[in-house]
């Protein structure tokens, strides 16, 4: 059965008007036009849905069925042409961040992405600052939040952290260890600092989030290596012998694919509001 959504409006006409010829006044259409309609109409439908007393037209009890769902079509037809025409256009943007910057600075960027896009639909991936970059090259991302390589300028500033130390040190040897992955900053200066001072230390877990790795600190099972900002309640290590750990810079960057809904411009714009909430 193929029913389109005019003659539907015109079986609703003749209901509401009772004969074809007003309906047909109506709908600014000849009366053997609209009387051809209903034909095809009760024919797809396979049942009568009109009968006649005189000159007036009566619903049977299929017809009265039939004009509950026509007027429910209708209305569903016009309400979504209406939404799709007048309604702004949803824009897809896709973030990827490392998990430590989940906490801190990925709200801020998130706040002030809704405060520009009121249609937006966010995907937000977590994802170690390499990974990032490699998805941003592939077009796989459209925005990222890492902490890019010492003397580089890639990226937009958002702050500057510091590596600190975290947990309760105790005279344990070889020094447990939590750190993050070994494409983190801190990885590398944690064990190459405790190696260059001959000092034991064993790695307990390499972590790809910092919710594990503050979990198993706080837990009291290794002391850890993060970023100040990710540090969350830890306590910090200060008056220590352990290796000195980097400061690092936590940029905002942009793929260069045509398709990015986020153009440098409005890139430099939110790096400036997001250091302005700060």
């Amino acid at each position: 059965m193929n029913m389109d959504i005019e003659s539907l409006r015109s079986f609703i006409a003749c209901v509401e008007n009772g004969s074809f010829t007003r309906a047909a006044s109506q709908l600014h259409r000849t009366q053997s036009a609209i009387s051809m309609q209903m034909k095809k109409l009760q024919q797809d439908v396979g049942r009568p849905l009109f009968e006649k007393s005189g000159r007036t037209l009566h619903l049977t009890q299929d017809g009265h069925t039939f004009m509950r769902y026509a007027r429910q079509l209708v209305r569903l037809h016009d309400d979504t042409l209406a939404h799709m025409r007048y309604s702004e256009r949803t824009t897809l943007l896709r973030i990827g961040c490392p998990d430590d910057y989940a906490d801190t600075i990925l709200p801020k960027l998130v706040k002030q992405l809704h405060q520009h896009w009121p249609n937006l639909e966010l995907e937000i991936h977590c994802m170690s600052s390499n990974r990032v970059k490699d998805a941003l090259d592939q077009g796989e991302l459209d925005l990222g939040i890492i902490t890019r390589s010492p003397g580089s300028e890639e990226g937009l500033l958002l702050f500057h952290d510091q590596g600190v130390w975290v947990g309760t040190l105790q005279p344990i040897s070889p020094l447990p260890l939590a750190i993050f992955q070994r494409d983190c900053r801190f990885h590398q200066a944690a064990t190459e600092g405790l190696m260059k001072q001959e000092r034991p230390f064993k790695v307990i877990a390499n972590c790809g989030s910092a919710s594990a790795l503050r979990a198993l600190v706080r837990a009291r099972l290794a002391v850890g290596a993060l970023a100040r900002s990710s540090a969350q309640g830890l306590d910090i290590i200060t008056h220590s012998d352990l290796p000195s750990l980097p400061a690092i810079e936590v940029v905002l960057i942009r793929s260069n694919t045509a398709a990015n809904p986020i153009n440098e411009i409005e890139l430099h714009a939110l790096c400036d509001a997001i250091q302005l909430v700060d």
